[in-house]
């Protein structure tokens, strides 16, 4: 099951274990997930801010 994170800085924190980040948008909202080697960490995000975000993660991005 995915880990949901609620707080930015703990995403980015985790970003840096990470091996990929994938970005997946909606109307609504956009989701990114890091996946590292034993779990998925799952984030929502408005989509005005996810360019802050993604700037601020650590590994490499993919778009879905």
């Amino acid at each position: 099951m995915p880990v949901e994170v609620l707080d930015v800085d703990e995403f980015v924190r985790l970003s840096e274990k990470a091996g990929q980040c994938l970005v997946k948008k909606t109307k609504k909202e956009t989701k990114l997930k890091l996946r590292t080697r034993k779990e998925l960490y799952t984030m929502k995000v408005d989509p005005q801010k996810v360019d802050e975000v993604l700037k601020k993660l650590k590994c490499e991005t993919t778009e879905a």
